[in-house]
Parts: structure tokens; sequence; C-alpha cells
């Protein structure tokens, strides 16, 4: 990869800060769909910071391939940021269960990972948010492919 391409850039700054927006507009469409008993403590900056780091990374680091290409890279950059809030949401969990003493060593808490990762993945089966997380990814796709082709 050319230097160039690992440079910070207009795009990469849409593309960080469209996917920022998703994550916190996801958030919020999350609260309610999770049980009245939920800490939500630092959640939407979390996911806010994942969504920031998802479009530098996966959504600017693949600009300028055309606005096709720009709706697949958009979905790419969405399906990370669920992937790593998922994953980051469900490590905090084990944390707190670990403490807890709910696992007896460090494979089972491993395994609370993926158990705590698939009990709230039950909880994202909601029409309206899996249709804003798409539309919101392909829309910070296009948007940094406009950007990048307008401003390099």
């Amino acid at each position: 990869m050319p230097k160039s391409h690992r440079m910070p850039s207009s795009a990469r700054l849409i593309a960080a800060v469209s996917l920022g927006v998703l994550g916190w507009v996801g958030s919020e469409m999350v609260r309610p769909l999770m049980p009245p008993h939920t800490a939500f403590g630092w959640f939407n900056y979390v996911n806010v910071a994942l969504g920031l780091l998802c479009g530098w990374f996966v959504i600017g680091s693949r600009t300028g391939r055309g606005y096709v290409e720009s709706v697949s890279i958009g979905l790419t950059g969405g399906a990370a940021l669920v992937f790593w809030a998922l994953f980051a949401q469900s490590f905090n969990l084990m944390l707190k269960q670990s403490l807890d003493r709910k696992f007896k060593g460090p494979i089972e808490a491993i395994v609370g990972i993926f158990n705590n990762a698939l009990e709230y993945l039950q909880f994202l089966w909601d029409t309206p948010l899996i249709v804003t997380l798409v539309i919101g990814s392909i829309v910070a796709g296009l948007l940094t492919e406009f950007v990048a082709r307008r401003w390099t």
C-alpha cells in the first residue's frame, strides 16, 4: 500500500464521522430493546468510538473505487461496527460476570463472551434497527466516495 493511502484525508474523516453518528443512532435505538434493568454506562460512547475507528480504517481506507463498490464498502464498515460493538459489550459483561465469580476458569470466561454476544444478538433482531444500520452504512459508503472524488 502506498504511503499516501495511509495518510489522513477528508474522505477518511467523513467515513469516521458518518459511522460514528451511525453508532450513536444505533445505540439509541438499541436501548428500548434491552431489558429495563440494563445498566448502559458508556454504551453510546464506546459504540461511537468503534464507529469512528471502523469508519476510518474500514471505509476510509477503501475509497476511490467507484460508487457501486462504495455501497458494499459501506455495508462492510457497518457490519464491522456491529461486530466490534457486539464483541466489546459482550466482553464488558464477561468482565462483570467474572468479578461475580460466574466462571470457573479462563476458558469458561472466553466462552462466556460468545454466549453473551448470542444473548445480545437476540435483542438486535429488530426491523427498524436493521434497516437503519443498513441504510446508514450505505449512505456512509456513498458519502465517503463522493468526498473522495470531490476533494482528492
